[in-house]
Formats: structure tokens, sequence, C-alpha cells
């Protein structure tokens, strides 16, 4: 019987000109003696020099940014904001409460995503009237992962190319070695116990599967959305698919709590599973798998060594 369980917590300088085309993925330009930066609510801040006290509302952002060096200028994250381990001493602040207190912080820039301003408008309202700027950034899709990383190195002044390059390396690499596997596995991912949910087909999640060489069984999947990264499946889907489903991975975090094999196996029908009747069963912590951080190759990584332990046992799981 094999159970894997992985809980993991999951220099461009700017001067007055910018010496490549920032236009397109990045929605930069050069304003006179200074750069726009349109985010993904299609609003502009423009800046002469990087910004030097931020303060992350969303944990992919602060988690980004150390990755690019520039976490020295972050004063401050929110309730989420744990990895990597420097992450934890920031002031916190949070976007469900007072916004006087990020106020009083004095930040040049806060970093936000779109649902936190759907979701609480007055709080980011009376932060832009203070003269705060609000940048609010998220990639919907893996295709705008570069550009949305770019964006990030730009407003913080860090280089963002070097760690990108070695992401995708990386990743294609995966990729290359998985191709000639022959006795392909197939997979169910599981977001949430709630209708049985899985991974849409444009997701993170879809995606790793794909790289690792694994076969999608829910490749048909319809995300609760257009944008959702989840998708209902159901049970009576999942267990007419019990004799093909080879390997079995469960998403851990908010949305789906840490389950054990055996809390699994109690579900009723769900011991037909060959995967989970033969223990071949994975749980992934959702920041590595579906967040959209570097982490992601370690995710990747983690999924192919799961479904091929023969082909990527040696594989190096970084940073």
């Amino acid at each position: 019987m094999k159970v894997f369980t992985y809980f993991l917590i999951p220099i461009l300088c700017l001067s007055s000109c910018v010496k490549r085309d920032l236009a397109g993925s990045l929605n930069a330009r050069k304003q006179g003696q200074g750069i726009s930066v349109t985010d993904d609510e299609g609003n502009s801040v423009s800046f002469d020099k990087p910004f030097a006290r931020i303060i992350s509302l969303y944990s992919a952002h602060t988690e980004n940014l150390f990755t690019l060096g520039a976490g020295g200028k972050l004063i401050g994250g929110h309730l989420t904001c744990d990895y990597p381990a420097e992450a934890k001493e920031l002031p916190v602040f949070d976007y469900t409460g007072d916004p006087e207190y990020v106020i009083a912080a004095a930040p040049d820039l806060v970093l936000i995503r779109p649902f936190i301003r759907r979701h609480n408008p007055a709080y980011i309202d009376a932060l832009e009237k203070a003269g705060i700027p609000v940048v609010s950034l998220y990639p919907e899709t893996f295709d705008d992962f570069d550009g949305y990383i770019r964006r990030l190195a730009l407003l913080a002044g860090a280089d963002g190319e070097a760690e990108l390059n070695k992401f995708h390396s990386e990743l294609q690499s995966i990729r290359e070695a998985a191709a000639p596997i022959k006795n392909k596995q197939h997979v169910f991912f599981e977001t949430t116990e709630r209708e049985t949910r899985t991974a849409a087909p444009q997701s993170l999640p879809a995606l790793a599967i794909e790289i690792s060489g694994g076969l999608n069984i829910a490749r048909d999947a319809k995300p609760v959305n257009p944008v959702s990264s989840i998708a209902p499946y159901g049970t009576e889907k999942l267990l007419s698919q019990a004799e093909n489903i080879d390997a079995y991975v469960v998403q851990t975090g908010a949305m789906n709590p840490a389950k054990s094999l055996d809390a699994i196996r109690k579900r009723a029908g769900f011991s037909a599973v060959k995967a989970i009747r033969g223990g071949n069963v994975l749980f992934i912590d959702e920041r590595i798998i579906s967040s959209p951080v570097f982490r992601y190759l370690q995710g990747v990584k983690t999924l192919a060594r799961f479904l091929y332990p023969d082909e990527f046992k040696q594989a190096e799981i970084p940073r």
C-alpha cells in the first residue's frame, strides 16, 4: 500500500528608462521619465522608481516577492502569508478589518488580487482615498504567469527573468522525461469532497497532471464558471470510472481539510475505486499545486514522483 502525503507550507534596475519593451505581456510602458503598469482590473499606476514600502494582502504575491529577492521591500502581509519563514515575521494586516491600520503603516504600495476588491470594496476605497497606490494582480491562467511575475518584479525593482527561465526549463524537463513513459497512470484529482469536485481542464492542477505524464480522468469536467479552477464531477460519475483510476490525488487546504486514506475509504462506494482500494493516494498541499507561485514546480515534481517513482526517484525538489 502506498500513501504519499506532502504538506509543504504551499536585477531589473529601474531608473529613468526601461531598456526593453514591456508593453503587451507586462501592460507597462514608459511615460516621460517614469513607468506605468496596468493591473488586472484595468487600473494604472505610474512611478519613477521601484516601490520600497509594500504591503501584500495576498500570500502568492508575498511568496513570489521573496523568491525574486524583493522580500526586503515588504513591510506587511496578510494573515495567510506564511511562506517563506521570513514572511511569518511581517506585521499582519487583514482586509476584512480596519483599513486605518494599513494607512497608519504608510506603505507606498498595497498589492491585492481582484477577489479582495470584489468582496471588500470599502476597504480598498479607503486606502485609495488616503492616497495609497493599490495594484491588483492575479494570473487567471498559466499563460498569464510570466506577465504577472514581470509586473510584480517591475513594481519592486527586481529581476524576474532568471527565475522564470529556470521555472520553465525545469517544467519542460519533467515533460520531456514523462513523454516516453508507456504505461500512463489515469489520475483523478480531488479539489473538494463536496460534489466530488475536481480540477477544471485549464487549471494549474490539470496542467500538472499533463506535464507529469498522467492522464486526467476528469478532462471533460465543466468549471463552475469560465475562470474557475474547480469543476463539479459527482460521486456517481467518479464511481463509474472506479476500475480505470490508477492514482487518486487529494488537494488539501482551506477548501479541502486534510483527510486520511481511511476516511476516504469510508465514503460510500469509494473503496471500490482501484487507486483507493490499493492505497495509491497522494495528499498534496493546494499552495504548491493550485497557487500561482514558483513552488508550483515543486508540486509538479511531487506529482511526477508519485505517479512514476522509478522514473522520477532522483528528481530534485527545489527550494
